[in-house]
């Protein structure tokens, strides 16, 4: 019989907090990982009565927060590789004569590959330990963050027209599925259905997607209510705004990962929280296209779920999700004329427990509590922006950069140690990605 060997970390920071329900923030503790999983947390006075910690590796971190890793609800990962090709235009224009042209020009397996290679490294350096992904090649998708370590929810891409990925609606249907059987052998890795937008998918794919969700009980991730401008076309070609045509079809529910939502009137508010959907604010990105501003500040005010998305690098144009929750915190309180709106704790748990309620994993990540994976970062306070620490709450979401990150363990394993990437080759990453700038530049 083969044995296998248990794998102990302690880790010893200054502060450890948990955001757990109730957001506790303990000092003079440590928190223990076993294999891929948080064994316990306690004070370090108590250390010397747990057996079996003679071989674990220790971290002393002592002027460092330890926080669950950061989860990125909206990403289209590939698209790193098209960081600033089109800057400073509107969502359509954008889309219309710069990205889907280049997408039909460069996109295919290599080009997935090459491009999720840049944004996990990225994201891993910055403390994100999971994303959320809508893209091309899902498969391509998740068998590399699988192999990279990286804890991702890869999104089934649906649209009505032909691209390199499928010809149909069915097509997509047919190959989502076949993906989802593909990868529940990678332990890593979920699957969501996501249909790009009410404006991109038609009513009998809508349907399909709102049925396989409901029987495979599987997340549905959708642009909805980006602009006015999509809203305006939707009355004048449908009569009806969006969402009220995705309630008619059944997918407003906990299922559903509705993506910038910067045009709600109050109805549809009430409707959102009745129903339960999950919404996902992409701030920067949102402000960057000038598409609107979701409401940040009513949508907590009636309890309904909000995380954090960077959007692609492409429209952003970084992946950096302190960046993001900054921008979401001062962003709300601007909208709302309301200085306490979005406070540090509420953007902190968007960046966190929120994405993994919005993802379905709640029970598994977003917070570091006993039986939880272990997907575990330390921030380092001892720089100059961060001194001197009142709040370390309110500091890790006004002043602290992704830059501060100083270790990352996902799943238990260590992918950053002392700011270095542990297992990843930047420097090769970094190379791919100019060769690409080369070609798409010619």
């Amino acid at each position: 019989m083969v044995r296998h060997m248990k794998k102990i970390t302690i880790i010893k920071p200054k502060w450890i907090l948990t955001v757990n329900e109730q957001f506790d923030l303990l000092t003079e503790s440590a928190l223990i990982i076993e294999n891929d999983i948080i064994k316990s947390i306690l004070p370090v006075a108590k250390l010397d009565t747990v057996e079996g910690l003679d071989d674990a590796e220790t971290v002393t971190l002592e002027n460092h927060i330890l926080m669950p890793g950061l989860i990125n609800t909206h990403t289209h990962a590939a698209m790193s590789l098209l960081r600033g090709i089109a800057d400073d235009l509107p969502l359509m224009e954008w889309l219309n004569n710069h990205i889907w042209p280049a997408e039909t020009k460069w996109v295919d397996r290599q080009f997935i590959q090459d491009g999720v290679q840049l944004t996990v490294a990225e994201m891993i350096r910055g403390g994100t330990t999971c994303l959320n992904d809508m893209y091309f090649f899902p498969d391509i998708m998740a068998k590399t963050c699988q192999q990279m370590g990286m804890r991702a929810t890869t999104g089934l891409i649906v649209l009505d027209f032909p691209t390199i990925w499928a010809q149909s609606a069915d097509e997509y249907l047919h190959k989502a599925m076949a993906v989802i059987d593909e990868v529940k052998e990678y332990p890593l890795i979920s699957t969501a259905l996501a249909p790009h937008a009410p404006y991109t998918v038609s009513n009998k794919p809508l349907e399909k997607i709102a049925m396989y969700s409901s029987e495979l009980d599987i997340q549905v991730h959708m642009h909805i209510h980006e602009t006015e401008f999509e809203i305006d076309e939707a009355v004048k070609n449908t009569g009806q705004r969006p969402l009220e045509r995705l309630d008619q079809l059944n997918l407003l529910n906990p299922n559903l990962m509705a993506v910038h939502m910067t045009s709600l009137n109050e109805m549809e508010m009430e409707r959102v929280a009745e129903t339960g959907v999950n919404i996902v604010h992409c701030p920067e990105s949102n402000l960057k296209l000038a598409s609107g501003f979701c409401p940040v500040d009513a949508l907590q005010k009636l309890n309904i779920n909000v995380s954090l998305g960077t959007d692609g690098a492409a429209s952003n144009n970084d992946l950096d999700m302190f960046g993001e929750m900054r921008t979401a915190a001062l962003l709300s309180k601007g909208v709302s004329g309301d200085a306490s709106s979005c406070n540090a704790q509420q953007s902190l748990r968007m960046a966190t427990i929120n994405g993994a309620k919005s993802l379905g994993l709640s029970d598994q990540i977003g917070s570091l509590e006993p039986g939880k994976k272990a997907d575990v970062i330390a921030v380092d306070f001892s720089q100059l922006n961060t001194q001197p620490v009142y709040d370390p709450v309110a500091q890790l979401v006004y002043a602290t950069n992704s830059m501060q990150v100083s270790h990352v363990w996902i799943n238990g394993e260590k992918k950053v140690s002392d700011y270095q990437l542990t297992d990843i080759d930047a420097v090769e990453i970094i190379k791919i990605a100019q060769q690409w700038q080369t070609w798409i530049s010619e």
